[in-house]
């Protein structure tokens, strides 16, 4: 009870500060914009903190990759079922409420990942992380395009997306260093001091804005959307797991996809009937929006199906540690976050396509490099292929979301974006399951493969077991049986080693086919100035904003 006037002198405090900032000062949106790029750069942060970590948790759990990937499937369904709930929370709620309200989610969420006991309940616990997330994201971009003019829309997009290339950077170093000082749990605790600051600083910052028109909320669009993205996923992923022996004529896996068309069903009926539904499909129609919404589908099972990849290969194929698996990825944000304020520019002053198109190619070109990775491999060339990485989406964001957005009302541009963040999310999950169920599939044929070359009456097989035998003597000691015991066993993990990389080579020959297609829609976008003038103009305005 000591403590309750020191609470009621805080959020005085509080109050106090909040009063000073002008909503109709030039320099209250640049404030706003750094709040916003603080839930940004959290929310991406852990989704990239977590891939260095992810053998270490593998081997905590004692679980294999087909279980282990929910830690990332899992954050990205949640965010993407609740990225459309978001802007009606906004609407009805708030605009400050419904971010605030996201950062503390996400904070408890990042708490609870940290004190998991098992696998289990760091899934869950990456739901509810999830959920946070995806207040955060949209709720931030709508707060960005509503308070810049279109004119300076480009700029601030693209310094806002600095956040996420900072995240890209400096997320897979830090983990690094902390699974391999301390422990993997504290990936998640790095989240909760920058959670807390992003509270004080929205409570400081923002003012309150909420629409005058809230429209209902569409429970049955929300239940089936829910129930159609998992289950899906979860067929996905199951099919070809080790714990499935059914596999795809698993009965398990029929009735998972069976319920999920049926749920897939139910949701395209009711929100093309519903008056308000809960992602309003028909913004698809917009020419530039639906073109750019299949863009980012397919941009995102490329993109984010691959990122888990990288460390993946270093770790368990190089033997590099967590860290030195995190500082290959330093330069990728770095390079991004540079190039992106000047995409944004170059997308305002002339066609937005022209850095689009560069981007989606040099990213491909950058995936099919990675194809051809070996246990022979040098740093300097995994580096280039990163560095192309940065460059490339560091083009691509920024002048994708403008030409996106730019067609679109303003008093749609919170469902808007929450719609191009819900396909985004919604690609990446697939694109994990799709890579995952691949990697599965590819390591048992290469496998076998390798198992058929080892002939035990050839001469060259016994040429190579002879020659291993003696190192193994010349380094253990070990005479005989036991020496040509332990050369076949470091023969067979060399060829399960190869048999391992030759998958992850397989994937990211797939997502570098999966992202060159992504360029195609992009010619059929239109691009020019003109037009995109004239869309703006004849947008409807935004509704008054009631202020707190």
């Amino acid at each position: 009870m000591r403590r309750l006037p020191g609470i009621k002198h805080f959020l005085a405090f509080v109050k106090q500060q909040n009063s000073t900032f002008d909503t109709t000062s030039p320099t209250y949106r640049w404030w706003l914009l750094g709040n916003v790029m603080i839930g940004t750069f959290m929310a991406v942060l852990d989704a990239t903190i977590v891939n260095v970590g992810l053998p270490k948790i593998m081997a905590s759990f004692g679980v294999g990759l087909d279980k282990i990937e929910w830690v990332l499937t899992a954050y990205m369904l949640s965010l993407a079922v609740m990225l459309p709930t978001s802007g009606w929370l906004a609407d009805k709620f708030g605009y400050k409420r419904v971010y605030f309200m996201g950062l503390g989610l996400f904070t408890f969420g990042s708490f609870l990942c940290g004190i998991s006991p098992d696998e289990n309940m760091l899934i869950l616990s990456r739901v509810i992380q999830g959920l946070g997330a995806g207040c955060i994201m949209p709720v931030g971009m709508a707060i960005v395009t509503r308070e810049f003019p279109p004119e300076k829309r480009g700029i601030a997009l693209g310094f806002w997306s600095i956040a996420s290339a900072a995240s890209v950077s400096f997320g897979p170093l830090i983990g690094g260093y902390l699974v391999d000082n301390f422990s993997w749990p504290l990936i998640f605790d790095v989240n909760v001091p920058i959670g807390l600051a992003g509270m004080l600083a929205t409570a400081i910052i923002q003012k309150e804005f909420r629409s005058k028109s809230i429209r209902n909320f569409d429970v049955i669009g929300f239940i089936s959307v829910s129930i159609f993205l998992p289950v899906l996923l979860y067929a996905l992923t199951e099919g070809n797991a080790a714990t499935n022996a059914g596999g795809w004529h698993s009965p398990t896996i029929i009735i998972c996809f069976g319920l999920a068309a049926l749920a897939f069903a139910v949701f395209l009926v009711t929100e093309f009937t519903v008056k308000e539904p809960l992602i309003d499909l028909r913004m698809l129609g917009n020419y530039n929006f639906g073109m750019s919404a299949l863009i980012v589908f397919i941009f995102g099972v490329g993109m984010f199906g691959s990122t888990f990849l990288i460390p993946l290969y270093l770790q368990n194929s190089m033997g590099y540690t967590a860290i030195q698996a995190g500082a290959v990825f330093l330069p990728l944000g770095l390079i991004q976050g540079i190039v992106a304020p000047f995409a944004g520019i170059f997308s305002d002053k002339i066609n937005p396509k022209v850095p689009i198109v560069i981007g989606a190619l040099l990213l491909a070109f950058s995936f099919y490099l990675n194809s051809s990775m070996s246990y022979l491999t040098e740093l300097s060339y995994i580096k280039m292929t990163l560095y192309l990485r940065g460059l490339a989406m560091g083009m691509m964001f920024g002048p994708l979301t403008t030409i996106s957005l730019l067609s679109v009302p303003r008093h749609k541009m919170a469902q808007a974006s929450g719609i191009s963040n819900v396909i985004r999310q919604v690609g990446g999950s697939f694109g994990v399951a799709l890579l995952t169920s691949i990697f599965t599939t590819r390591m048992a044929y290469h496998s076998q493969l390798f198992g058929e070359s080892l002939q035990s009456y050839s001469p060259v097989y016994h040429s190579v077991v002879s020659h291993l035998g003696s190192y193994v003597t010349s380094v253990t000691g070990n005479v005989g049986p036991t020496a040509a015991r332990q050369a076949q066993y470091i023969l067979q993990s060399n060829l399960s080693k190869q048999a391992f990389i030759e998958s992850i080579d397989d994937d990211f020959l797939l997502a570098a086919i999966i992202t060159l297609v992504s360029a195609i829609p992009v010619f059929f976008l239109k691009g020019s100035k003109k037009k995109l003038k004239l869309q703006e103009s004849q947008a409807q305005p935004i509704p008054q904003a009631a202020k707190n």
